[in-house]
């Protein structure tokens, strides 16, 4: 185990995705959906953005008048860096996670636990994992990404049925795949 829990894995596509979205990586979400989704200020959405704390995947800002656009993976870390940020992590503890989370493959993403002393974060993705931090001494709290994950999924069906930004590419390739 690393210092954040996480081993080399496979990136092998999974032959089941237990419900898991479908994860078209040229599709995203523009940043007022993105912000709600996360739970976060489309303020601190763009700060996070500018200073490369978490960045758009599926179309970063590239001048005047573009929009950014994030993939439901970026939501995801949006939403466990709020939750990170909640707890008292430092931002520098908070970065090294985030690259940790970029590592990790989306379906074993959603088998993870973060675990953290107050100090340092920890990626883990056993059970046998969080016990030996736990035996450590390290384990103060921990955020069992699948269900945030499950939270950010409920979010976007809700926004999308909403209709906040009925220009977000994503809703409207859906509409046309419904139709």
């Amino acid at each position: 185990m690393s210092e954040h829990g996480h081993q080399g894995g496979m990136d092998a596509e999974p032959l089941f995705t237990d419900g898991l979205p479908d994860l078209d990586p040229t599709q995203g979400y523009r940043g007022a959906v993105a912000a709600r989704a996360a739970g976060i200020t489309y303020r601190q959405l763009d700060y996070w953005a500018r200073t490369g704390l978490v960045e758009p995947t599926v179309r970063n800002a590239s001048g005047s008048g573009s929009q950014r656009l994030y993939a439901f993976r970026d939501i995801l870390v949006l939403k466990l860096v709020k939750r990170l940020l909640e707890t008292g992590i430092s931002l520098q503890q908070i970065r090294s996670a985030v690259e940790q989370l970029h590592e990790v493959g989306i379906v074993d993403l959603a088998r993870t636990t973060l675990m953290s002393d107050g100090a340092s974060v920890y990626l883990c993705t056993s059970t046998d994992e969080v016990i030996d931090l736990l035996h450590q001494g390290q384990g103060v709290f921990g955020i069992a990404v699948g269900k945030v994950y499950e939270e950010v999924e409920a979010t976007l069906d809700s926004v999308e049925r909403d209709q906040i930004d009925p220009m977000d590419e994503l809703a409207a390739r859906r509409a046309r795949r419904a139709s």
